[in-house]
């Protein structure tokens, strides 16, 4: 019997030590934490112009399809790369696919196809200037871009922007709550590109013959992007 109530002893000893231990180690509820975010925006010229040229051929043979999309890249490509230059006008090839085409009766009977060549950079008139000498390939698209030394350029001076107005902000609102001050709890950083001007444009595609021997280059002018840094996160108010 004594045994007995050892063991309901110790059974509620340790019942008591573990209720203990669990309030000891439970986590303590963050009070006074606020959220808030911030954000910096700088706006830069847009720098980098991508022209987009392709082509379609279509027959009833995908061999021979095939054949005069290569021919056709072929040529852009030689008559490209001899005004190619790092950065000021930078040549690659974009898509080369070919599809069947199908009749009513649901049969393949014949193929299409379709390539591209991109020429992007910073020289517009360089870049221009060769899409209108390809005879081969007639522009796509036209759009505009940021280079990555521009967007790191202006990406640090609207990060501190976002920085000092989430300073701000912070110190504003623990004082409107009544408190003196603040401490950074956590917090993330967090930018993009935004292009509040015209959307990349699409250009009719035309045949090429004796008319563009002597063709005018393109006319283009880049607009502006906006480079937003937005700055979120949690502060403990004091």
């Amino acid at each position: 019997m004594q045994s007995a109530i050892r063991i309901v002893a110790a059974s509620a000893l340790l019942a008591s030590a573990a209720a203990s231990f669990a309030q000891s180690s439970a986590p303590e509820v963050p009070r006074n934490v606020l959220q808030l975010s911030a954000s910096g925006s700088v706006e830069v010229q847009q720098d980098l112009l991508v022209l987009t040229l392709s082509t379609t051929k279509e027959g009833e043979d995908a061999a021979q399809v095939q054949a005069q999309l290569q021919q056709a890249l072929d040529e852009a490509l030689t008559q490209a790369r001899g005004g190619a230059s790092p950065q000021q006008m930078e040549v690659r090839t974009g898509d080369f696919g070919l599809q069947p085409r199908y009749g009513k009766d649901g049969r393949i009977n014949g193929w299409q196809g379709r390539t591209q060549l991109v020429l992007s950079g910073r020289d517009f008139a360089r870049i221009t200037g060769t899409a209108a000498k390809i005879r081969s390939l007639a522009i796509s698209q036209m759009a505009f871009d940021l280079s990555r030394e521009a967007r790191q350029k202006v990406e640090t001076q609207a990060q501190t922007e976002a920085i000092e107005a989430f300073k701000a902000r912070a110190s504003e609102l623990a004082r409107g709550f009544g408190f003196s001050g603040y401490t950074l709890r956590e917090v993330g950083v967090n930018s993009q590109e935004m292009s509040p001007g015209p959307r990349p444009r699409m250009m009719a595609m035309q045949a090429k013959g004796a008319a563009f021997d002597n063709a005018a280059p393109v006319p283009v002018e880049a607009g502006e992007a906006q480079v937003v840094v937005t700055v979120s996160g949690s502060v403990q108010l004091r």
